[in-house]
Formats: structure tokens, C-alpha cells, sequence
């Protein structure tokens, strides 16, 4: 098996190249959105909480931007292995449209009706009272990330993945400076709370659109081509709708799968510290899979590129096998640095940092208890689902593997064991990450079969 990892020389090298500044990028946006977590915690618990159930509908907006940036990454990393600059320019341009209509849409709804979408988060009337204004002001602000991540999401299918470690750095580093001043009212600014880190999120968002805007208008190695921009054309709509298409809904019905979760946790009788529980380890998740996404976005670009270049078929696999193994491995270093830390850190020192009940701890050590256990497979899923299939074309088998273990297992187990029959809180967590059971067999057996395979760019060539 370990044979596997024998590949040609400067593979790993190109490897590290590739991923690192997408960790770096995911490991600055997750510690300064922890910060940000650590700053509205501050103001007590149900603030916290209530923000974690705002952050649900804002959540689904992200995961669909980031499955317009997945699908945009199927064909471009294809075509930039073809060289074909005029090709990328029109699958970006449809993307963008597509992007800004859905974070449009999604925005005005949110902005007009914040109280009735948090009502179906949670029926905590006073969790729906602070987390209202946050959540009207933090959804206009992913219109202008929906621009700044399909361009980022471009770049690093092209091999420039600095670019966007850069902008969301900046972006974040400002968004947290900003946390600080307007939620506690430093440096003579109003202490507005959590309508204060709603409105840092939106400036921050406004200044990383600024920055994506001169960097495009003035980059030379891929510039705009306006008129394939602003005009892609049928037939490469058509592409992207058959490669992305699948990609979207299943990043839509992943997001609004993971929210039916939390909203199952937001109608538990002990729904305040289950949000507070599952603010606090979801950071932890982000933290810990940093790197999972950077092997992840690094896999994405060295399959397409290899496959738009027309390398043998089997060459593709051993990389896509390689690829992974290290993935998997990744993920058991990864579990059994939490298994680590969950008694020497998270316990004593962080849970009471957030100022957590005696309960919600508890439940937060069980839900990181279950969560390291099945981290080595889901390090395999995220690069499996996320970088090689989608990769590959093979968006449709990439959307069976993680939709249907999720929506046919987790949700309806979590919905028994946290509504129905009374189980300990321990099993509910279980519940919640069952879906990694099922997904890596499939992955594995869908590997073997290469019919992943696919060269993209062969049927859908621009006009």
C-alpha cells in the first residue's frame, strides 16, 4: 500500500508549493475567527449562542458559494493544463452571475425577514431577539465575498494559491481589529455588542472585494478578458452547468443538511448549551482541517492539470491513490493530536475560557471525543469529495457520496436520538459524524473503478 507514495521526483515538492498557502490562507481565517468567537463569548452565553444560530443560514450561503468555486475549479484547473486563458475568463464569467443572483437573493431575505429565517434555527425567543440585527447586516456582506471568492477560487486552480492566503488574511486580520473595536467600543468607537461584529464583518468584506478588484484589473499572468467575462457564451455555459451544476447542489444540500443538524440541536430542551457546545467545536473542527483542505485544494489542481495535459490514465490513478493515502494519514496524526489535547488543553483551559456551564462542557468534550475518532476518514472524504472526484469530473458520484450518507443516516438518527428517544447527549454527538462510515468504503471502491476519470475540456470547447 505504502508503495503508493513512491512518485516521481519534485511531486511532493510541488505538492507542498501548492498546498501550504492554502493553509496557511484557511489557518489565518480559522484563528481569527475563533478570536472573533472569543470576542462575543465575552459577552455571555446566549450572545454566543445566538450567533451560532445566526451563523446557520450565513453558513449556507458560504457552502454555496464554495461549491460555486469548486465547480469553477473542475474546468478551469482543466483548461489552465490546456492553456487556455479565453476558456477560463468564460467559465468564471458564468460563475459570477450565477453567484451573485443566489447571494443576492439570499442577502434581500435575510436583511427583510432575519427573525423568521432564525425562527427556524431555533425556537429560542430570546437567541432569536440578539441574533436578528447580526444576521440582517452579515448577509449583505456575501455579496461581496461571492466576487472575491470566485476570483480567489480562479487563481488557485491556476497554481497561484498565495494570492488568496493574502486577501483573506488581510481581510480577517481587519475583521478581527475591527471586532475589537466596535463590539467593546475601543479607541473611541460605540460598544454595540453583537451588532458590532455584524458590521466589522461587512467592512472587512468590502475591503477584501477592493483589493480582488485592483489585483484583477491590473494582473498580467491570467488578465480579464472583458468581453468572454461579461459575455461566456452558450456553450460554455452549458459546461459549467453540466460540471458545476452538481457540484453547487451538492454543497447547497450538504450546507442545508449540516443546518437541519444544528437546527435539531436548537429545539433540544437544552438547546443553549448544545449551540454553545457546538460554537466551541466547531472551531475545533476548522482548526483541524486546515490542512485536510489545503491537501485537498493542492489534489484538485495536480489532478486537473494532469488530466487537461492528457497524461495516461493510470498515471492519474497512482497520483489520485497517493494522494489519498497521505490524506488519510494526515487525518490519524490529526485525531491523535486531539486525542492529545482533549484532556491536557480543551478541558481545563479552553472550555472555562468561554465561560461554558458545567453541562455544556460535557458536551462539548463529547462531541470532541467523537470527532477525533472519525478524523482520519473524514481528512479521506474532504480530499476525496473535494479535490479528486470533483477534479475528475466526476461532480454527479461526488454529490452521492456526500449527500446521501448524511441525509439517509446523521440527520435521521440525530433527529431520533435528540427529539425523540431519550438517549445520552454522548450518542446524539455519535450520531452527528456517523455519515463517515459510510462514505470512505464508497470513496475506495469508486477510486478503484477510474471511471473518475474524465477529460472535462474534450466536449465543451468555447466558441
Amino acid at each position: 500500500m505504502f508503495q503508493l507514495l513512491r512518485q516521481k521526483p519534485g511531486f511532493y515538492r510541488r505538492l507542498v508549493q501548492l498546498a501550504l498557502p492554502m493553509v496557511l490562507q484557511n489557518l489565518i481565517t480559522t484563528s481569527l475567527a475563533f478570536v472573533d468567537t472569543f470576542m462575543v463569548g465575552l459577552l455571555g452565553s446566549n450572545e454566543l449562542s445566538a450567533v451560532t444560530a445566526a451563523n446557520t443560514p450565513i453558513f449556507l450561503i458560504q457552502v454555496i458559494v464554495f461549491g460555486l468555486m469548486s465547480g469553477l475549479s473542475v474546468l478551469v484547473s482543466q483548461y489552465w493544463g490546456k492553456g487556455d486563458a479565453e476558456a477560463i475568463n468564460r467559465c468564471m464569467g458564468v460563475v459570477l452571475y450565477a453567484g451573485l443572483a443566489i447571494s443576492g437573493v439570499m442577502a434581500l431575505v435575510l436583511f427583510v425577514f432575519p427573525a423568521g429565517v432564525l425562527s427556524i434555527v431555533t425556537d429560542n425567543a430570546a437567541l432569536i431577539t440578539t441574533g436578528a440585527p447580526y444576521l440582517r447586516i452579515v448577509g449583505v456582506s456575501y455579496v461581496f465575498n461571492t466576487v472575491s471568492s470566485v476570483y480567489v477560487g480562479m487563481q488557485r486552480s491556476t497554481e497561484n494559491p498565495r494570492f488568496g492566503m493574502l486577501v483573506f488574511g488581510t481581510s480577517m486580520l481587519l475583521n478581527t481589529f475591527l471586532n475589537y473595536c466596535l463590539i467593546f467600543g475601543h479607541f473611541g468607537f460605540p460598544a454595540l455588542g453583537v451588532v458590532g461584529a455584524a458590521a466589522a464583518t461587512l467592512t472587512a468584506r468590502m475591503v477584501e472585494f477592493a483589493i480582488v478588484a485592483v489585483y484583477a484589473v491590473t494582473n498580467r499572468r491570467l488578465p480579464l478578458l472583458p468581453a468572454a467575462l461579461l459575455r461566456p457564451g452558450t456553450a460554455v455555459f452549458r459546461g459549467v452547468l453540466h460540471y458545476s451544476g452538481p457540484v453547487m447542489v451538492n454543497e447547497t444540500l450538504w450546507g442545508l443538511g449540516t443546518s437541519v443538524l444544528t437546527a435539531i440541536m436548537g429545539h433540544m430542551a437544552i438547546s443553549g448549551d448544545m449551540l454553545a457546545a457546538y460554537a466551541i467545536v466547531g472551531n475545533i473542527d476548522k482548526f483541524s482541517t486546515v490542512a485536510c483542505f489545503g491537501l485537498a485544494g493542492a489534489t484538485s489542481v495536480v489532478i486537473g492539470k494532469s488530466i487537461g495535459e492528457g497524461r495516461d490514465r493510470e498515471e492519474v490513478y497512482s497520483l489520485g491513490a497517493c494522494l489519498l493515502l497521505l490524506s488519510f494519514l494526515l487525518g490519524l496524526i490529526i485525531g491523535l493530536c486531539l486525542l492529545v489535547l482533549l484532556p491536557t488543553f480543551f478541558i481545563p483551559v479552553l472550555f472555562p475560557l468561554f465561560r461554558l456551564s458545567e453541562q455544556a462542557a460535557y458536551i462539548a468534550a463529547a462531541m470532541t471525543l467523537v470527532y477525533l475518532t472519525v478524523m482520519p476518514t473524514r481528512a479521506f472524504d474532504i480530499t476525496n469529495i473535494t479535490g479528486l472526484l470533483r477534479a475528475g469530473g466526476d461532480t454527479r458520484t461526488a454529490a452521492v457520496l456526500d449527500l446521501l450518507p448524511l441525509w439517509l443516516l446523521a440527520i435521521p438518527l440525530t433527529a431520533l436520538f435528540a427529539l425523540v428517544v431519550e438517549v445520552p447527549v454522548f450518542l446524539v454527538c455519535v450520531a452527528t459524524h456517523c455519515e463517515s462510515l459510510m462514505k470512505t468504503p464508497m470513496g475506495v471502491v469508486r477510486l478503484r473503478s477510474r471511471k473518475w476519470i474524465n477529460d472535462v475540456t474534450l466536449q465543451e470547447e468555447p466558441s
